[in-house]
């Protein structure tokens, strides 16, 4: 694993360098507004789904192109979008996001608000200049799928409905694969995309990423049932506050930890199928489950 994290912290520094560059070249006419996506953006964070963008890619193809690089910016921007979203009084009201402050707590919600809405249309802005125009079209749909009424906001929806009165592990597959799974999907798919995957493959891979982001979810909830506020880098214990439902609820410790481990598996054996593998994309994958934060 030592190996994995050295390679993680190379990879995290090069992409929050190119993140930097892209914000200081598209600021806006806001300056609170640039500092609060700069604050939210640029606060840490474990960068797995710029990271899977970039390894699917690298597992397919040689030098990384602008494309590429477009693309996991892209990922991160909603993905904070998203975060900023859900720590909303209106959604999980949380005061703590990767160590520091939410953004609504740092500034204000108005400025919270705008924020997150802000990185979303950004994050379509930068993918919409690859060349050829044909990709900028594939991967702008792809993540527009990933992020909407079938994905990740319907998910999200569907979390805010759900109650841990009696939790069913089908009702919680399906919050998790739309709310988290998606979005891992459309970066295994964007990256694999930008390196030329086939067409024919994109659903296959997709299906992969959803499981990955499965797996990642479920080991989410055994942490937050587990650890504390400060290794976690946001508030534990919270779902179970507030009576949401989760893994251990549905399924105890142990078993959440089982059921996934055996979707990272499966998810890896469907890559395999499609010729996507390398060593650190697996070790990738492994990790998704087995990290203590």
């Amino acid at each position: 694993m030592n190996g994995l994290d050295a390679r993680l912290r190379s990879e995290g520094a090069a992409f929050n360098q190119a993140l930097n560059d892209y914000l200081t070249a598209n600021s806006g006419v806001a300056p609170r507004l640039d500092e609060a996506m700069r604050y939210s953006l640029m606060a840490g964070g474990k960068r797995l789904r710029p990271i899977l963008c970039l390894w699917a890619h690298d597992a397919l193809a040689g030098e990384r192109t602008v494309a590429v690089w477009h693309a996991a910016l892209s990922l991160e921007m909603v993905h904070t979008y998203s975060l900023i979203h859900d720590d909303l009084p209106a959604m999980d009201d949380d005061d703590l996001r990767r160590g520091q402050p939410s953004c609504h707590r740092r500034f204000d919600e108005a400025t919270a608000i705008l924020a997150g809405d802000a990185l979303h249309s950004e994050a379509f802005a930068a993918l919409s200049h690859q060349v050829p125009a044909e990709l900028a079209v594939q991967l702008i749909s792809v993540l527009a799928r990933a992020i909407g009424n079938q994905g990740m906001a319907g998910g999200q929806q569907l979390d805010l409905s759900a109650t841990a009165g009696d939790p069913q592990p089908e009702e919680l597959t399906v919050i998790h694969e739309r709310k988290t799974g998606c979005l891992m999907g459309a970066a295994l798919v964007m990256g694999a995309l930008c390196g030329g995957l086939d067409p024919a493959h994109i659903d296959t891979v997709e299906q992969a990423g959803r499981g990955l982001g499965l797996a990642f979810q479920i080991a989410d909830d055994v942490l937050d049932a587990t650890v504390d506020s400060q290794q976690l880098g946001k508030s534990a214990g919270k779902d179970r506050a507030q009576g949401k439902l989760t893994a251990v609820g549905a399924l105890g410790v142990d078993r959440a930890r089982t059921t996934a481990e055996e979707e990272v598996e499966t998810s890896l054996q469907l890559l395999r199928s499609c010729a996507l593998v390398s060593d650190q994309l697996e070790a990738l994958a492994h990790f998704l489950v087995g990290r203590d934060r």
